[in-house]
């Protein structure tokens, strides 16, 4: 009863509030910003900056920049690991729709390092593997070829195109757009990079598809979108699917080496989760 009340009083005073606003119209003072974790984040010394001289530097001579050069393609093949149950079959198949230029391949018991040079003799640019554990998709590995680098992910909250509610109609054979939110450190940048390289770099808009990963708190949302402008200030969104959550766990250099691979970066929770306002991405 304590609760319902406190609700009522908090519902009145910001109707109260609401009215006092319209009343002074343009002279009412900006609302004030809530406090979220978010934008109370540790500031990270890594943070990118547009407009530094070293950043523009890396950019035009990593992996990725014969990708954002327009040199290069994407040429992707989706592969799983050995003896794939079905919701992960299917996951892959629907992955293909999204991404252009991608090829789903089955391991057959092939090891990843005999695998990635029959890529490379083929040029594919990228190698996407897909985990599973127990019949569910547990895991996912972006190895940019040929040269590298690799990240590992873990994934979770897999949904398969049909049991997503309000579904849109299958996706077209349109190239989508990609959005990519909250990179903002040198590592993010990074995997937001290896993220956009997966997707040809010209858009056909025509077909209003869009491929999106945003980061909030160091999980990377992945969502496939179909919009439509319904007038000037409204849009419709329609999901496609598939939906899947990313969580970092390494980052290596070169292509996928388990045993003998140089890592850049490496997810240790005991070291790295000691504040809630502290992330890597």
């Amino acid at each position: 009863m304590l609760q319902l009340y406190r609700t009522l009083e908090q519902l009145a005073a910001r109707k109260k509030r609401q009215k006092e606003r319209e009343a002074l119209g343009d002279k009412a003072p900006p609302k004030p910003v809530p406090k979220t974790i978010e934008n109370q984040r540790i500031y990270d010394e890594t943070t990118v900056d547009p407009n530094d001289e070293e950043v523009a530097f890396d950019e035009a001579t990593d992996e990725f920049s014969t990708y954002f050069n327009r040199e290069t393609s994407p040429k992707i093949l989706i592969t799983t690991s050995d003896r794939p149950r079905g919701r992960t079959v299917r996951l892959c198949e629907q992955l293909a729709k999204v991404v252009p230029n991608s090829h789903v391949y089955y391991r057959r018991g092939l090891a990843l390092k005999k695998i990635i040079p029959q890529c490379v003799a083929r040029d594919f640019t990228d190698l996407l593997v897909i985990n599973e554990n127990r019949k569910v998709p547990n895991g996912l590995i972006v190895s940019h070829l040929p040269n590298g680098p690799t990240a590992h992910f873990k994934m979770s909250n897999a949904r398969l195109a049909k049991e997503l509610k309000r579904k849109g109609k299958d996706p077209t054979l349109h190239i989508p757009e990609v959005i990519l939110n909250n990179f903002s450190t040198r590592l993010g940048h990074t995997i937001g990079r290896m993220f956009a390289s997966l997707f040809p770099y010209s858009p056909q808009f025509v077909g209003r598809q869009v491929a999106t990963f945003h980061n909030q708190r160091d999980y990377i949302f992945f969502r496939f979108h179909r919009y439509i402008f319904r007038n000037e200030k409204k849009v419709g969104l329609q999901e496609l699917g598939p939906r899947f959550t990313l969580k970092l766990r390494s980052l290596q250099k070169g292509t996928f080496d388990s045993k003998y691979g140089e890592y850049e970066w490496v997810h240790k929770r005991h070291e790295m989760d000691t504040s809630r306002r502290k992330f890597h991405l």
